[in-house]
């Protein structure tokens, strides 16, 4: 922890562009020694507007990489067995090492089925229950992208783990659970908090590393935070009118310039202005948690380029 004062941003857009490099540079040598260009599709069911600019980004940035990429784009009307039989197709595909099936599907897939569908070893978002089982019971496999990059993070700010309290409040398959089991393997002390959970102000105010995964506004306020904690927070939400806008920034005119010209901005699960007011470190949003998500994405697509290649790819 740190001692008491304005929290130490971290980062996320600076480790995520230290990352792609690595990557950028893992693809250069594997194509030089083998001519293997790593390859990520993506599968888009649909046009819904929030997954369309993720993908757009995925996409950009894989290029970028110097990956082969390409989006598989379904109508929304597109059935299951449709689904289901273009994953088959990439699963076969060798010039696809990398398969990312954009969530959320289309009302009546069931996407448990679509994710079982893809082949272990092509599924760079680590949603597969085989990737699953092999993250908790401590065997290489992808881990789920978000909570990989947290802990790629915290590694490379310095941030204490070994022997630390930490508590996420979260319980999904995405983040909250995955983050849990890393954290573990870091030697931290991890408490997962829900819904459910009494007290819940209280038990995060033991944590010496506060992930707030829960999908909610604001919700981990300056009581929530044990002074000098590190808080990672991996909520976003769109803010559209000025009063919250003010509750939540202040007078920050970069915010309230952004609310007048693009008509909205964007905050956390966790209230920013008294997240910095007693956390040591604090991730922002946008521009924390968001691009580490896409740099591990790229990793694990380099990996699995890798192991197709018989290249030892040095997994976690």
């Amino acid at each position: 922890m740190t001692v008491a004062g304005e929290a130490r941003i971290l980062d996320g857009k600076a480790t995520a562009r230290e990352i792609r490099r690595e990557v950028a540079e893992g693809c250069r040598q594997l194509l030089e020694q083998t001519g293997v260009v790593p390859g990520l599709t993506v599968v888009l069911v649909g046009e819904d507007p929030a997954s369309s600019i993720y993908v757009r980004n995925k996409e950009k940035a894989s290029t970028k990489a110097g990956m082969s990429s390409r989006v598989v784009r379904l109508p929304a009307t597109a059935s299951e067995a449709e689904i289901l039989s273009t994953v088959d197709g990439l699963n076969r595909d060798e010039s696809v090492h990398g398969i990312l099936v954009q969530l959320p599907l289309p009302s009546g897939v069931d996407a448990q089925r679509v994710i079982e569908t893809l082949s272990p070893d092509k599924d760079v978002d680590g949603f597969h229950p085989v990737n699953a089982g092999r993250l908790l019971i401590g065997l290489p496999g992808f881990v789920p992208c978000t909570p990989a990059g947290i802990i790629e993070l915290l590694r490379r700010n310095d941030i204490p783990m070994k022997g630390r309290r930490a508590v996420i409040i979260g319980r999904s398959n995405i983040v909250g659970k995955p983050m849990a089991i890393l954290l573990l393997r870091e030697h931290a002390t991890v408490t997962v908090c829900h819904s459910r959970t009494p007290d819940l102000a209280t038990v995060a105010r033991e944590a010496d590393l506060l992930i707030a995964a829960v999908g909610k506004l604001a919700l981990v306020t300056g009581e929530f935070i044990k002074q000098g904690a590190a808080v990672v927070d991996v909520g976003i939400h769109t803010v559209t009118d000025e009063p919250t806008v003010e509750r939540l920034f202040g007078d920050d005119p970069d915010r309230l310039r952004s609310l007048r010209d693009k008509g909205q901005t964007l905050a956390g699960d966790v209230h920013p202005m008294e997240g910095r007011s007693r956390a040591g470190w604090l991730t922002p949003v946008p521009g924390g948690v968001g691009p580490l998500t896409i740099a591990m994405l790229l990793q694990n697509t380099l990996r699995a380029a890798q192991r197709s290649a018989g290249i030892d790819s040095n997994d976690r």
